[in-house]
């Protein structure tokens, strides 16, 4: 049972319905010139996306925020399998978090898709918790481009 309540405070799960197919979707996860548009909560913004999309490629998202503070987030893809699912490393350059898990998995739903994302692997509660916040404003700006 602590193995479940300690799984609960290390990873999260957000999801969002598209209204868009699931091509389209995916590439606008994966090309930075849309990463740029979405990559980045609150009033943050994305300054620099870099994508090497393939196993073993790395991608590197800058987000700068409006007192023009930066914070680097980078990792290696492990599993790319468009349109369908990605799976990655997540870090970040100036904190604790180096090697958590996202898998992004989207599912076709007629004519719009669902996203579903998984972020595993971080190191606390409240790490989760600021994950989650950040996660759910960048999927609001997300679906927005849509």
């Amino acid at each position: 049972m602590a193995k479940t309540a300690q799984a609960s405070d290390t990873s999260l799960e957000v999801r969002r319905t598209i209204p868009a197919p699931r091509e389209r979707v995916f590439q606008a996860w994966t090309r930075p010139e849309d990463v740029k548009k979405w990559a980045a909560p609150g009033e943050m913004t994305t300054p620099i996306a870099e994508v090497d999309l393939r196993v073993g490629g790395k991608y590197r998202i800058e987000m700068q925020s409006p007192n023009g503070a930066r914070h680097v987030a980078s990792g290696v893809y492990r599993e790319v399998t468009p349109p369908k699912r990605l799976v990655y490393t997540w870090g970040w350059e100036d904190s604790s978090v180096k090697d958590s898990v996202v898998t992004v998995e989207f599912q076709d739903r007629g004519k719009s898709t669902e996203v579903i994302l998984r972020h595993e692997r971080l190191p606390d509660a409240e790490s989760r918790a600021r994950h989650t916040e950040g996660w759910t404003e960048c999927m609001e700006k997300f679906v927005a481009l849509f």
